[in-house]
């Protein structure tokens, strides 16, 4: 259990880094102020501040606030397709696939493309919690399990 003197203790060594790196940028009283709003960011503002630090993207914020208010302005109603490849996707099966996701999941898509090696070929694509897996990986385990299970099967 946390002690008040604990929290102060700790509370304090936040405050004093914040202090020592506003002073060596000459943002004292600017920090304050920004401080003073922190505390009314919810945690997925938190959170996402966080992983665009952690990602050397904090350039990107004015991007990202334009970027949000436009998505939340139009409703915007794309659905995520997070697409799987052996190797990079070229411009023709990229729109090949996003015009056949478009016409599945009758909505806009927006293409989040992945590249593993270790699924040989084909494409894997999963959306709105489906899972489509025709790569080459899958179907030799498939083939390798029909095969043990045939094998399995017979008297010797």
């Amino acid at each position: 259990m946390k002690t008040k003197h604990s929290e102060s203790l700790k509370a304090e060594e936040y405050a004093r880094a914040l202090l020592d790196a506003a002073s060596s940028e000459g943002r004292q009283n600017d920090d304050l102020v920004q401080w003073r709003h922190a505390g009314k960011f919810s945690r997925e503002v938190f959170e996402v501040i966080h992983a665009m630090c952690n990602a050397g993207d904090l350039n990107l914020v004015k991007l990202v606030e334009s970027m949000y208010k436009h998505l939340l302005d139009t409703r915007d109603s794309t659905v995520f397709v997070t697409v799987t490849t052996a190797v990079p996707m070229d411009d023709n099966l990229r729109e090949k696939v996003r015009a056949h996701m478009e016409k599945q999941v009758n909505s806009s898509v927006f293409l989040v493309e992945r590249v593993d090696e270790q699924i040989i070929g084909g494409i894997i694509v999963e959306s709105q919690g489906n899972r489509y897996d025709a790569s080459v990986r899958s179907q030799l385990a498939r083939i390798r399990k029909e095969l043990s299970q045939a094998y399995q099967g017979k008297e010797m």
